[in-house]
């Protein structure tokens, strides 16, 4: 009887801490959401901003420990380079059309990021563009002088950047501890005030001042130059 009892406590106080978990997270994301009426200038009517909460905190408890702690491990590194940043949590977003769904509410301009080796596989590129434009490889290839490219495997991505296909981002650079990948950046983008890239998972996505993101190169050390694309 008293073991029945026990575990009939043991019971009530777990779902009491679900509950209470659960009204912590919906405050904080209903917080967070507020703030996206103040940073992102949107206006949303009290039913959507219920249901959006709501998406956000399914999609948020959604992301398995490995996603959260890729996308921790950003937001906390441009904490410590006192970086602002606003982010937004959103379903996988693998592809720009997929993405566009959902960027087309958010500021800042957004990128394609492609991750390239040389023939020899020794070398690795990313190249950086504003979403709405197309790559011509052959003509990257005679503008860098980097001989044949392709693209690079998801076990490279992993190696060298800490992410998987469909991830591919700058953000990755903080994985790329001898500074080993070269970045080749649409030089279109040095005119935007904001830009945004996926935390190295593509179920967020995280928006910071343009000249902040050239800090942020320049704290990772890899060397970059401006193309035309």
């Amino acid at each position: 009887m008293e073991n029945d009892l026990h575990n009939l406590r043991g019971a009530n106080i777990t779902k009491i801490s679900f509950r209470v978990l659960c009204l912590y997270s919906f405050c904080l994301n209903l917080w967070r959401l507020l703030q996206l009426d103040y940073y992102f200038n949107i206006r949303f009517d009290g039913l959507n901003k219920f249901f959006i909460v709501f998406e956000i905190m399914f999609i948020k408890e959604n992301i398995e420990k490995e996603g959260l702690d890729k996308i921790e491990g950003v937001l906390k590194y441009l904490e410590r380079e006192s970086i602002q940043y606003k982010i937004w949590y959103h379903p996988p977003l693998p592809t720009i059309e997929l993405a566009m769904e959902y960027w087309k509410d958010m500021p800042g301009t957004h990128c394609k990021n492609l991750f390239f080796r040389n023939h020899k596989g020794n070398r690795h590129y990313l190249v950086i563009f504003e979403c709405s434009k197309e790559l011509d490889i052959h003509t990257l290839e005679k503008s860098l002088n980097q001989g044949k490219l392709s693209f690079a495997s998801a076990q490279r991505m992993n190696k060298f950047l800490g992410v998987e296909p469909g991830s591919v981002t700058p953000f990755g650079l903080i994985n790329d501890v001898e500074s080993h990948v070269s970045l080749f950046i649409d030089s279109s983008l040095k005119s935007a005030e904001e830009i945004s890239f996926h935390p190295n998972d593509n179920r967020a996505s995280v928006v910071i001042k343009t000249e902040d993101f050239f800090r942020f190169l320049e704290d990772r050390g890899n060397q970059y130059s401006f193309i035309d694309v």
